[in-house]
């Protein structure tokens, strides 16, 4: 086997990986606020699934894009691979960081301020 073949088996398999990840994650997580909804738990649902759903997709798209990126330099480093790979990232870092915004209210480079309460937010 070479080494392209190799390369290109892993990115595939870190694809399938996120894939994976995404699903299972989502289904985990309706599974679970169905189960909390079926035991007469409907305070926090939404939030709860929000924040599983949301990390399971944050988690499946960090394993897609290295997926991409074992298959962008690994296999095919071209310039033109380069910049498909370099929009691909850039698309999902954006993706990710508004997915952290959305479920911790806070960008991922800001501090968690710990005197602050929930109460006071």
């Amino acid at each position: 086997m070479e080494f392209d073949s190799i390369m290109e088996g892993f990115g595939r398999a870190v694809d399938a990986a996120g894939v994976l990840t995404i699903v299972i994650g989502a289904v985990v997580a309706t599974l679970l606020a169905a189960m909390a909804l079926l035991r007469n738990r409907p305070g926090t649902i939404y939030v709860n699934y929000r924040e599983r759903l949301g990390r399971s997709i944050l988690l499946g798209l960090e394993l897609l894009v290295a997926a991409d990126i074992i298959r962008t330099v690994a296999v095919t480093p071209t310039f033109e691979s380069m910049g498909v790979l370099a929009l691909i990232v850039l698309i999902r870092t954006f993706l990710s960081f508004t997915l952290e915004l959305e479920m911790t209210g806070r960008w991922p480079w800001q501090k968690l301020d710990t005197d602050r309460t929930p109460e006071s937010l």
